[in-house]
């Protein structure tokens, strides 16, 4: 063990750590990218903030600083936002933690952009080839106004499919020969917890929605008896023995969220 400014700071010894940490790859988390390469991580443009930097700008650094290292910062391309799906691919943003002068790799769900060295014109349209295709129609005309993209851009072909369905129809098969589990290197969840996992999601996902929440109570009262699967989720959310109207409509919530 030893100070994490050893880890983060390559120019303390820079010569050893950069034979040492020969053809390194920094890989991070962002919340949002914008077309021009830049990424969103710890705050919001409102001013607040979702975390600690932590060392993801001192790791970008070291990427450019270090022979052949590079930094490589995955974001979902999409959100689930209160008004519905939202895209993390934007033109702009009024808050930065990496800069557009430090873009590096930039990794969605649906591929990757490769955005060093290259012409603000040349990133933009690797952002777009990695953004969901239900957005890309905005952020194209974004940039043109900006006069950043030629008038004639067309996006390619093959970034014209970058959607969810894609994804679970390419994934399909694989999940059905139970060759991609949820959880490759293991859970300390237990079998009722990861039952709960999806269906509390959904929940999450409704609660913007009185019609939705209802839909789901709904699915709930109308389903059959649970089966011994469904009783665990709702022992393990203390839901078997509602006491209160607010606990039933718990359940059915619950009950809905686990059959839909």
């Amino acid at each position: 063990m030893t100070s994490v400014k050893f880890i983060n700071d390559a120019h303390r010894d820079f010569e050893a750590k950069n034979r040492d940490r020969a053809h390194a790859r920094f890989v991070n988390n962002g919340m949002k990218a914008t077309l021009l390469g830049a990424v969103v991580s710890d705050g919001l443009d409102n001013g607040q903030v979702v975390s600690g930097v932590g060392g993801q700008y001192d790791f970008v650094r070291q990427a450019f600083a270090l022979d052949n290292a590079r930094a490589i910062i995955m974001v979902n391309a999409v959100r689930n936002g209160s008004a519905g799906p939202e895209s993390n691919i934007v033109w702009n943003y009024a808050h930065e933690t990496i800069p557009r002068h430090l873009r590096d790799i930039i990794v969605t769900e649906y591929g990757v952009a490769d955005l060093r060295g290259k012409s603000d014109a040349d990133v933009i349209a690797a952002m777009l080839s990695v953004a969901d295709k239900r957005f890309q129609a905005g952020l194209i005309e974004k940039a043109k106004s900006a006069g950043k993209l030629p008038k004639d851009f067309n996006m390619p072909e093959t970034a014209l499919s970058n959607c969810p369905e894609r994804i679970d129809s390419v994934l399909r098969t694989v999940r059905d020969k139970r060759l991609l589990p949820d959880y490759p290197f293991g859970t300390d969840f237990t079998e009722a917890e990861q039952t709960l996992l999806p269906a509390l999601d959904r929940l999450k996902k409704a609660r913007s929605s009185k019609v939705r929440l209802v839909r789901l109570a709904l699915q709930g009262v109308l389903a059959a008896p649970p089966d011994k699967q469904e009783q665990s989720a709702l022992e393990r959310m203390e839901l078997e023995h509602p006491r209160s109207f607010k606990e039933r409509f718990y359940k059915y919530l619950v009950r809905g969220a686990l059959r839909s």
